[in-house]
């Protein structure tokens, strides 16, 4: 078969996956072994932009409102809970493999008997769980096996009145978590978009049978906001409503926010309306009640529940896209630079001394010194003016503090601000003050 030719979407990708790896973002998992595939490390930015991101979904569900509460469930459960919320049984995608190249392919994603990569006949297709097996104990038998949990809201559910109790909560009410899940995907791929070791921010809201439609629409309208709040540019944005077709079995209705990647419109978070399904096979398999008494209406009921479902990695991916451009490409003047909202950004502000004599390293040091307790900050003495803005602009760094021969007469910096490159005189002592204005945080 003719080789691909790479297109301006993959470009797009490979240059990001480099200045991934150039700036210290993200890297291949075990590298200096040559690597394993769709597995990655976060480095120094990249570990600082991930927190952010959950600081900021964290903040948004457990401290700005009063009605949901936090959890960290185990990552391996009973394996009972995954009989009952039909991962043993369901979790399946279809697998072929090339009889020619042994390359393996979801059946689904293949459009012709023939493999994709090398043109030889495919297998026919079989079942493959995805998740991942282990064992708990010294014995690998069967009645030690466990799975690393493919999802975090059966954590949720299961603690659904372990939670509720001590909270003091009533109907309506929700559960927020962020932790790792494992896939064992036949096809990851895409840099971060699917991996088999990825990061999950859901929350489960608990409310009553008969209003689960008006708190359906409710969280559509709350989490595109949240990404919007985000940074994310609006028309790159979209809802895809789920037909009938495409409902997974214990969905009474369900939407994908998706956004526009270079590789074509991919979800970024589900919102779904589960109805009582968990709670009540989770009740059945277990055989305890989990019910909930409404006082207001004198009655027991399996609570109906409305969940939103993201991945930190892909929402990580999305800013970094969104937030990616080079600005006059093949000239002198060209630089590129990562949009990244300063909410987020990894670095808030770096420090730079013009140069290296009459004092401005002290000043510019004492200043790193006194904003570091405030904010995350970078100190770099090392070349040019123009080239550390241009190092700082490809990290995402909102702000640039450079310290000048004017500094030392009447102890004012340069504040230049990474978008428009714009640049106003601050005196040191407002510094702190300017910078938390215009990051909001």
């Amino acid at each position: 078969m003719a080789k691909k030719v790479p297109t301006e979407a993959d470009k797009k990708m490979e240059e990001l996956v480099s200045l991934c790896r150039r700036r210290g973002f993200i890297f291949q998992s075990s590298l200096i072994y040559g690597g394993i595939n769709s597995c990655w490390d976060y480095g120094p930015l990249g570990v600082e932009l991930k927190n952010n991101i959950k600081r900021f979904w964290w903040k948004s569900m457990t401290q700005d409102r009063d009605d949901i509460e936090g959890l960290d469930a185990s990552i391996i459960m009973h394996p009972r809970v995954w009989e009952a919320s039909g991962h043993v049984a369901g979790f399946h995608d279809p697998l072929v493999d090339c009889k020619q190249c042994k390359h393996r392919f979801r059946a689904d994603e293949v459009n012709s008997p023939a493999c994709p990569d090398c043109g030889g006949e495919l297998t026919e297709p079989r079942q493959f769980n995805l998740m991942f097996k282990t064992f708990v104990g010294p014995v690998e038998e069967e009645a030690a096996l466990v799975y690393l949990r493919p999802e975090t809201a059966q954590g949720i559910y299961v603690n659904f009145l372990n939670v509720l109790g001590p909270s003091r909560q009533k109907i309506p009410f929700g559960i927020a978590q962020i932790g790792k899940a494992f896939r064992n995907e036949i096809t990851p791929g895409n840099f971060v978009f699917r991996m088999r070791e990825f990061e999950q921010m859901e929350m489960q809201y608990f409310v009553r049978p008969g209003t689960d439609e008006q708190w359906f629409d409710y969280w559509k309208e709350q989490r595109m906001q949240w990404y919007l709040n985000l940074g994310i540019r609006k028309e790159k944005l979209r809802i895809h409503e789920h037909t009938h077709k495409e409902l997974a079995h214990y969905a009474r209705k369900a939407l994908d926010i998706e956004y526009e990647f270079p590789f074509g419109w991919k979800e970024l978070e589900g919102v779904h309306n589960r109805t009582d399904f968990d709670l009540s096979r989770h009740q059945e398999y277990s055989s305890k009640d989990l019910t909930y008494f409404d006082q207001e209406l004198n009655q027991h009921y399996v609570p109906y529940i409305i969940e939103t479902s993201a991945g930190v990695d892909r929402t990580l991916l999305t800013c970094l896209i969104d937030a990616y451009e080079v600005e006059n490409p093949g000239k002198k003047e060209e630089r590129t630079v990562l949009r990244l909202s300063p909410k987020i950004a990894p670095i808030k502000a770096a420090i730079l001394p013009l140069v290296n004599r009459d004092g401005m390293p002290d000043v510019a040091k004492k200043i790193a010194d006194e904003l570091r307790p405030h904010l995350k900050i970078f100190y770099d003495d090392g070349g040019s003016i123009g080239r550390r803005y241009r190092r700082q602009d490809e990290a995402g760094t909102p702000f640039g503090i450079t310290v000048d021969s004017q500094t030392l007469q009447d102890e004012t910096v340069t504040l230049r601000e990474r978008d428009s490159m714009s640049q106003i005189r601050v005196k040191i002592s407002e510094l702190k003050d300017a910078l938390l204005k215009r990051i909001a945080i």
